[in-house]
């Protein structure tokens, strides 16, 4: 979700403005996943890198949070969206990480849509961190080395249940990935959009999805025919 401060910038707003406009986006995206019959959504949140951002940004980051939390709660519950945040968390402040739990107790057991946030993430980290939990079974005996395949791999993630998304959108126009789920989206089909974050709408995300219905997925292979 990307274009928040170029929004603002261009509106001659500070960059929370943008944070918060983006935060409507959100509501809108979740909202047309659910029409489209999206099963699982994954929004990209806040990165570790994010942290390195000015103490001011990065409590107003923070305010967005807590207040889509408070706000959207219910309206999730209704809907019957599951929420689930992966990352870092024990890296957020008390208020934030009691909103975060908050959402995700409301919201289990949804069947409509399963909605990820990723905050304090970061996909390197996420890596080694995997890395480090097989280490520590091998040097304890309990993994023997020559066990670790890509599956065995995949379970320490925190995608651990999960399958590998179809599909990445990418908005303002930006052709990186940004150290997003490197490893889950080695074979996701690439959306680029010059659309600001706060501006993307539920059309822009079915957009996305009509394109991606075009797409023909190989995986590498090669079709008959």
């Amino acid at each position: 979700m990307d274009g928040n401060g170029r929004w603002a910038r261009e509106r001659g707003l500070p960059r929370e403005a943008g944070h918060l406009e983006g935060m409507k986006a959100v509501r809108e995206t979740v909202e047309g996943a659910g029409r489209a019959g999206v099963g699982i959504l994954t929004l990209f949140a806040f990165s570790t890198e994010n942290w390195k951002r000015p103490a001011r940004e990065i409590g107003a980051l923070m305010d967005v949070l807590r207040s889509f939390a408070a706000r959207e709660c219910e309206n999730l519950v209704r809907e019957r969206v599951e929420v689930r945040v992966l990352g870092e968390l024990d890296r957020l402040d008390a208020e934030s990480l009691a909103a975060v739990r908050r959402i995700v107790d409301r919201t289990r057991g949804g069947d409509r849509l399963l909605l990820n946030l990723l905050i304090s993430y970061g996909a390197r980290e996420e890596i080694a961190r995997a890395a480090r939990a097989l280490a520590r079974e091998v040097r304890e005996g309990l993994l023997d080395p020559a066990e670790i395949d890509v599956r065995r791999f995949a379970r320490e993630l925190y995608t651990r249940d999960l399958p590998d998304p179809d599909l990445l959108i990418r908005t303002s126009g930006e052709h990186r990935v940004s150290n997003f789920m490197l490893w889950q989206i080695a074979y996701a089909e690439l959306y680029i959009t010059p659309v600001y974050w706060p501006d993307f709408t539920r059309e822009n995300l079915f957009a996305a999805i009509l394109d991606y219905q075009r797409r023909e997925r190989r995986f590498g292979r090669v079709l008959a025919g």
